[in-house]
């Protein structure tokens, strides 16, 4: 079936993209499903998306864990039945993992259509066509970048927050990663495309961008600008209406005063940080390829706490390196209690085919690695416990977001991100809380004449912090007849437009972002008025 027909069809095919693995892969499928709307398809609604009952399912990998393959395999053995019973269904596998396992996929897994990875992610469309139209599966794996995503399609999941990407790859030689041979060699883009993505990015509704790249830091390397990554966070500072700047990943190796300068001299740039650590022995980091010691990373730490005191900071810890000593595990526990880090990633040792670390001897027993984890996650659930409890009565502006708690509905409450980026529930007036479990038309955030003290997705709260617990803030004090303070904001404008649009009763005019599909066509332009996000 050609690009034509499947525009022409009077239902559109349907498609699902489900994600596995890191920001960048969020994004990434962002692009994927963008390409497809493109082309015709329409996203399934959220029973058949859960069901993975679609046209077209695609499975967007991660390679970095040890249960990768197993979670993918897993997926599409579930896969196999329902394309049995659902005729010209199709299912195509992209990502690290289908960049590092190849053909494998198709000779495992034989009703997979199409694999791709990670470097031409503007094959799927043509090659979805191309399997169709042979009747066999259609593999094909770029040794290095065709097409910069962010030049592609994309489908904003959020009309609030987005992502951009600043870089794709990575110079590093870290022995336990395995990404810089999945996603290649750094590469920048120009700070002036950035900017134009954030500026449209914000005239379609958005207030917050996150900025990714494998290294961030080291984004400027590749045109000759060491100093470019903190001009670039000063220049997001210049956006008017942006109202939160946030990024990741950081290297501990490369991040320097100008860009925790830039950090805090730059109001919309927020109080929050990842900065993973990996290992607090020296010894280990050495094996590692960590070209950065603890007492350098503990000096950073430093420098950004005294510049931004209400800084929250989060890392990642590998447990279990080939050769990790209990002294080298204890090493670890010391950082970890010095640095109080708001919320840690913490990982079993895995060893990824591929990767130096997998061939070092002195491989620790799986017995051992998860004692060890044991310790760390209890020390790191009380210091995250501690420092959230420090916040209880402190106000804390909230970016109501879309889905976040569980019970929210059933207990009067949004939930959203502070602006240290930890995970706030709010409650709201007892006199509305009740509006919240109203859905379709009957949503009350999307009457015109909405209750003043009602926020929307992409609105932004203030309530004083009630309670802190290890892995999110509870803010009840509009219960108390405290604070509760909503600011109305385009980004929940562009989102109650957007819904009543999916909802086939939009009133309102103009912006790209009043249809549920809408699709950034290529690289944005900076342009007043621009309807593209």
């Amino acid at each position: 079936m050609s690009t034509s027909t499947l525009e022409n069809a009077s239902s559109k095919p349907t498609y699902v993209v489900k994600t596995l693995g890191c920001q960048m892969n969020v994004h990434d499928s962002e692009h994927l499903a963008g390409m497809l709307e493109q082309a015709g398809y329409a996203a399934a609604d959220p029973e058949h998306a859960a069901a993975s009952d679609a046209d077209v399912v695609v499975i967007n990998t991660c390679a970095v864990r040890e249960n990768a393959s197993g979670k993918l395999y897993g997926m599409l053995g579930h896969l196999a039945s329902t394309k049995a019973a659902r005729p010209g269904m199709q299912i195509a596998v992209g990502g690290c993992l289908a960049q590092k396992d190849r053909g494998t996929i198709a000779k495992r897994a034989p009703w997979v259509d199409v694999v791709i990875g990670t470097h031409n992610l503007d094959a799927l469309v043509p090659m979805l066509e191309r399997a169709r139209h042979n009747r066999r599966a259609e593999v094909e794996i770029a040794e290095s970048l065709q097409v910069f995503p962010s030049t592609l399609p994309t489908k904003r999941e959020s009309v609030y927050a987005g992502w951009v990407s600043i870089s794709v790859g990575c110079n590093n030689t870290c022995t336990f990663c395995i990404v810089p041979h999945l996603r290649g060699k750094e590469r920048d883009r120009r700070p002036g495309q950035v900017l134009a993505e954030v500026q449209s990015l914000v005239e379609n509704g958005a207030i917050e961008v996150t900025l990714l790249g494998q290294n961030v830091n080291s984004y400027g390397v590749e045109f000759g600008d060491r100093g470019a990554f903190a001009k670039l966070l000063r220049a997001c500072g210049e956006i008017a209406g942006l109202e939160r700047v946030r990024f990741t990943s950081p290297h501990p190796a490369a991040f320097t005063t100008d860009v925790i300068e830039a950090m805090a001299q730059t109001p919309n740039v927020m109080p929050s940080l990842h900065m993973p650590l990996q290992s607090g022995s020296d010894r280990v980091l050495r094996a590692m390829r960590r070209s950065y010691r603890s007492a350098k990373f503990l000096r950073i730490l430093s420098e950004v706490r005294e510049q931004i005191p209400d800084a929250a900071i989060t890392t990642d810890i590998i447990v279990g390196f080939p050769g990790e000593t209990e002294e080298d595990f204890q090493q670890t526990l010391d950082v970890v209690r010095e640095a109080r880090f708001s919320s840690a990633f913490t990982f079993q040792y895995s060893p990824r085919p591929g990767t130096p670390a997998a061939d070092l001897a002195d491989q620790i027993p799986k017995e051992i690695v998860q004692e060890r984890y044991n310790r760390l996650l209890a020390l790191q659930e009380e210091i995250s416990a501690a420092e959230s409890q420090s916040l209880e009565g402190t106000v804390v502006e909230v970016l109501v977001a879309e889905h976040q708690g569980k019970k929210d509905g059933t207990r009067g409450r949004i939930s959203g991100r502070s602006r240290d980026n930890r995970l706030v529930h709010v409650s709201l007036p007892k006199e509305i809380g009740h509006a919240l479990g109203r859905d379709g038309l009957d949503d009350p955030r999307l009457a015109h004449d909405i209750d003043s003290r009602l926020p929307r997705p992409g609105d932004l709260v203030r309530a004083r912090v009630t309670r802190g617990a290890p892995h999110f803030l509870v803010a009840d004090s509009a219960l108390e007849g405290g604070i509760f303070e909503v600011r109305r904001t385009a980004s929940g404008d562009a989102w109650a437009q957007r819904e009543r649009a999916r909802l086939g009763s939009d009133h309102d005019h103009g912006g790209a972002q009043a249809t549920p599909t809408a699709v950034t066509l290529g690289m944005p332009m900076v342009r007043s008025g621009a309807a593209t996000a």
